[in-house]
């Protein structure tokens, strides 16, 4: 009799002392839980195995890697579902460790334990980093955490971000009759809006003919290339990986922009070629490190010129009551960001100020990478095999999920993404700066 579905809600149910709010299916082809409700499709045995061994986030996350956990419906729909028993629960060793001394509890793990066969730890995804000893962001850890991400193939990277390249939040208008209380739906194309971003850039760093700009993070070259084609600036960009390098160094010849342009493989500690009149750091600053951080600050406000400009646009995590408990994310930090951490605005905003700069704006984009997200997801989902062949199986199901899962967290308001201006104010107290800023969001 097929019934592993139902043995499977009961038992995790049990586990856990709350209903599971999707369906599940099993390998053996039986279903329980809500009608209705997303599915839940545990493909195998080997899926229970991989919580058991690794419980939480991690397991959840092997599974889904490896494929033996799928989702059948809506996955937006059944991540906001599970996002109680996933990302809000805390699950660490002294906390399974307590509730394992309930008798209920201590039944469910025999019980999955019966169900999920031979009890040998599966091996995890060939996708997942696999851990060293050592300081966190060296120079050669870094890099190495970069090649992770960045070096998957350019072929896959164009797929997800379309022509633009520009891997973080585009800067959306409003669609036309979309109004807040409906939720705002973005207008116009994303790669309308990833130029509209990169303008934003510009216009914040008061970028003029002639001035020297360090772009920070510089990725694929559409920093670089936007301001030294649309405003006429000289542009050092600097990045880690070796893809990215040789995709815009092309990307910059094709534009015949190579003697306003250059591109290094570089780390920002080993600049020295300042002052530069602005800095652009865009979606870098996550990779810097808490213990890191107010180093790239100073070295940042070292390299520009009196007056010069820095615009930081970076995502920000929620503060929390005791700081001492944070963590990175699990599945961010095994497959998707090795080494990334996130901090709360504040903490960017006061160790920029520690370095000497005074902040003059910070912007709130929160609800446009959410917008942004789900355009890459589409892109995604809509070239599936394209994508699986460019890559792996596994690696595109990181992707997708990475995606689908932040898309939410920015439209629940559980991280947030800001452009923070700061200035590298002279003596004179004159920051060069117009009365009135914010005419640049035109």
């Amino acid at each position: 009799m097929a019934d592993a579905a139902l043995r499977l809600r009961n038992l995790v149910e049990q586990l856990l002392g709350v209903p599971l709010p999707v369906r599940i299916r099993a390998w053996d082809g039986s279903q329980a839980g809500p009608p209705g409700a997303p599915v839940l499709v545990v493909r195998n045995r080997r899926a229970l195995r991989r919580l058991l061994f690794k419980p939480g986030e991690l397991g959840l996350a092997r599974g889904w890697v490896a494929g033996d956990l799928d989702v059948d419906g809506d996955l937006y729909t059944t991540l906001d579902l599970l996002a109680g028993l996933i990302w809000e629960r805390d699950d660490d060793a002294r906390t399974l460790g307590q509730a394992l001394r309930d008798p209920e509890v201590r039944a469910a793990v025999r019980g999955l334990v019966r169900l999920g066969g031979p009890p040998l730890p599966p091996a995890p995804p060939p996708e997942e980093v696999r851990r060293r000893r050592g300081h966190l962001h060296t120079r050669r850890t870094d890099k190495r955490a970069i090649s992770h991400h960045y070096d998957v193939g350019n072929d896959f990277y164009e797929l997800v971000l379309g022509p633009s390249m520009v891997y973080s939040c585009a800067y959306w208008d409003a669609a036309p009759g979309s109004t807040p209380a409906e939720g705002v739906l973005a207008g116009g194309t994303l790669e309308t809006a990833q130029r509209d971003k990169l303008e934003l850039v510009c216009r914040k760093l008061g970028l003029a003919p002639g001035q020297r700009l360090l772009d920070v993070g510089c990725g694929w070259g559409s920093m670089a290339v936007h301001a030294a084609r649309d405003h006429g600036v000289g542009v050092v960009g600097i990045t880690l990986s070796q893809e990215q390098a040789a995709y815009a160094r092309k990307r910059i010849a094709d534009e015949g922009l190579t003697d306003r342009v250059e591109i290094r493989v570089q780390d920002y500690r080993d600049v020295t070629d300042g002052p530069y009149d602005a800095i652009s750091s865009i979606g870098m600053a996550e990779h810097v490190g808490a213990e890191r951080y107010l180093e790239y600050a100073r070295d940042l406000y070292a390299l520009l010129a009196p007056g010069g400009r820095l615009l930081n646009h970076q995502i920000a995590r929620r503060p929390q009551g005791d700081e001492t408990t944070y963590s990175v994310d699990t599945f961010i930090d095994a497959y998707v960001f090795p080494d990334g951490e996130l901090a709360p605005l504040g903490t960017t905003v006061t160790q920029l100020e520690r370095a000497g700069f005074e902040v003059r704006d910070v912007e709130s984009i929160r609800e446009h990478y959410a917008l942004t997200l789900r355009r890459w997801v589409a892109a995604l989902e809509a070239e599936w095999p394209r994508a699986v062949q460019l890559t792996s199986p596994g690696r595109a199901r990181v992707w997708r999920l990475y995606m689908a899962a932040s898309a939410l967290a920015f439209e629940h308001n559980r991280i947030g993404v800001n452009q923070v201006l700061a200035v590298k104010t002279p003596e004179t107290g004159r920051s060069g700066l117009p009365l009135r800023a914010r005419t640049w969001n035109g």
